[in-house]
This record gives C-alpha cells, structure tokens and sequence, in this order.
C-alpha cells in the first residue's frame, strides 16, 4: 500500500487524548485533511470541537503515540488505513461511526473481496466447532473472506476454516494490533497475519479492555454483508454482533441447535425475529444472491451420491476430487459440507476427506 504522506497528521488527530470519532470527522468537514486540522488557530478549533479537544491538539499530547504507531507502520506488511486510502473499506463508511484509520496487519487486499461474518460462542460445542470450521471452508473455497473477532471457540474455527480456501479471513481485534488476546490463540494470530488479515482499530499497546470488545463488534457486522450466528447463549456478544448487523442493514443468518442446549437459544431467539435459518452453505448464498460470488466462483452442486462414488473409501482431498468429478473446488468444498454434516463424510489432518458410508 502506498503510504499516505499525511499519515502523522492523521496519527496526530487521532492518537490526541479525548478527541472522538465525531469530534474527528467535524474537523475534517471544517478545516479539510488533518495537515490543515493542526495548523488552525486556537480559537479556530475551540469553536469546532471545545476548548478541552483544541487544547489537547496544541498540546502535543499525543506525540508518543504517534512515533510508536509510526515505528509500527514501518515494519513489513503492516499498514494504517485511513479514511483517504482508496484501501479503506467502503462498506465501514455505511456504518453511524466508521473509525478514521485502521490498523492492518497482513493482506489489505481481503477488505474489498466479499466477506461473510461467522461468529459464535467461546465455549461451542463440539459439534458448533464443526460446524463453524466447515461452513467456513466452504464460503471460503467460493471466494468468500471470513470475518471473525479471533476469540475462543466459534470464532478461532472460523477464521481455520476461512484460512483452508481461497477466500482467507480477517480478524478483527479488541486490543491494540501488536496485541494477541487470548494468548493461547497466539499461534493462530500468527497464521492470520501471514495468510490473511488482521484488523484494529485501536491504538498500538492497546491491552484488552472488556468494554473495547462489544464496539469491536460493530466493525465484525459492518464488514460483511451478512452475519451468521453458529452457536450463542442468550445475551453472549455474538448477539450484539447480530443486533448490530441488524442495525446495519445486514442480513443475519442461525444455525438451530437442540432444544435442550443454552449454546441454541441464541440462534433460536435470532430466528424468531427473522434471522434465516441455516442448514447448508448454500442457504446463504442463496440468500444473498449469486452477485455475493465471483462469476468464476458461483456454486454448482453435484450429486450427493455422484460425489461419494468420486470419493471411493480412501483418504482424497479436494483438487482429486476437481479431476474426477470435473467440477470447480468451491462445488465440491460445498458438496463436501452438506456430507459432514450429515455424517457422511469426515475431515482429515492435511485437508483430506474420506467418505463413511
């Protein structure tokens, strides 16, 4: 990415103690880019922002903020986005309060593919853990950017299963991007950044904060063009996820569950005010519309009993699979999905496949 010459004067503006995104964006409306912002005159920024925010700016209070985002910038493959960038996400400024610059660590490129977001409970069930991963690696095979937030459970399987295909993810962070939480998804966070993206729009050093975590949430919903709930207890973040997506004008798609277990009430909830229910890959391409894909990418369905009889009973991944049925991966990746669960099929270590029954 091109680094944007002004980029010390949007670290300036938005790296200064108590200067909001509102607060932001008026200056931007009235004094034009932040180069113009810092050269105002006090009373100039008093009337537009207050006395505190204008005094803050002439301050240099956000000095060292700024050279340890700029020292962070320099490193290979890590960007600041900000609203200038022609590489900020268009669907964020559809959003009431779109962040003025995004840390980015990784493959800018994934913000302007179409994205998905997969998200859940940080204690799924084993079977919600299967369920994330495979719908992922399917949306994933037909070109799809997963999007999750790099939690626990639900959303590490996604973000597993967006990395298996074409598509990739991006995680979206509560902390500061130099920031791995929960550590244990250190390793995973570590395969992001090298094969997908990861995303914060929070300030370097940033630690983890609960009240950062559901405002995190809004850039998850507002990246995608839809939500689908795997698994969430009644009143979990993923809700608010939803309920933001909602807001947004996203569609927002459940996976129904037992009765009898908490992880469902969520989904189940969710459906009863609308959500689609969710059965297979396809549910939600169909719902979204073929444009969702690439028309390279859009999905042609084999026969379930043709793709078995491709399969034989030994181990087979999915580029044999292309040879012998003669259809494209994302076909098969989707096929392949609709077969784990329904039993028929299960996944092997190294992105195999063997057929059961």
């Amino acid at each position: 990415m091109t680094r944007d010459p002004g980029l010390e004067g949007w670290l300036t503006l938005c790296l200064t103690p108590g200067l909001g995104a509102a607060t932001i964006r008026r200056l931007l409306e009235t004094f034009g880019p932040p180069d113009e912002v810092l050269r105002a005159s006090g009373g100039a920024l008093t009337r537009v922002a207050g006395s505190e925010a204008a005094s803050a700016l002439m301050s240099g209070a956000a000095t060292p903020a700024v050279m340890r985002a700029l020292q962070w910038a320099s490193l290979a493959n890590h960007h600041v986005i900000t609203f200038a960038d022609s590489e900020y996400p268009r669907l964020l400024l559809e959003i009431p309060d779109p962040p003025p610059l995004l840390y980015a660590h990784g493959d800018p490129g994934l913000l302007k593919r179409p994205a998905l977001a997969v998200v859940g409970s940080r204690n799924g069930t084993a079977q919600g853990l299967r369920n994330a991963e495979t719908f992922a690696r399917a949306f994933s095979a037909g070109g799809v950017t997963i999007i999750s937030g790099l939690a626990l459970g639900i959303d590490a399987a996604a973000h597993r299963g967006g990395l298996a295909g074409t598509g990739s993810t991006i995680a979206v962070l509560g902390t500061g991007i130099d920031v791995v939480y929960p550590r244990s998804n250190a390793p995973l966070c570590a395969e992001v950044a090298s094969r997908g993206l990861l995303l914060s729009e929070y300030p370097v050093g940033t630690p983890a904060a609960g009240h950062n975590f559901p405002r995190r949430n809004r850039l998850i919903s507002g990246l995608a063009r839809g939500c689908l709930v795997v698994e969430a207890a009644l009143g979990s973040g993923s809700l608010i996820t939803a309920r933001l997506a909602i807001d947004q004008g996203r569609d927002v798609f459940a996976i129904p569950g037992s009765i009898h277990s908490p992880l469902s009430k969520g989904c189940h909830s969710l459906i009863k005010q609308g959500a689609k229910l969710v059965e297979s890959a396809e549910d939600v391409l169909a719902e979204l519309g073929n444009e969702f894909l690439p028309a390279a990418a859009r999905i042609e369905t084999p026969r379930k009993d043709g793709l078995l009889t491709h399969m034989g009973f030994d181990p087979v991944d999915i580029d044999a699979l292309c040879a012998r049925a003669g259809l494209p991966a994302q076909a098969i990746a989707a096929e392949l999905l609709r077969l784990e669960l329904e039993g028929q099929v299960s996944t092997l270590p190294g992105g195999r496949f063997q057929r059961l029954t």
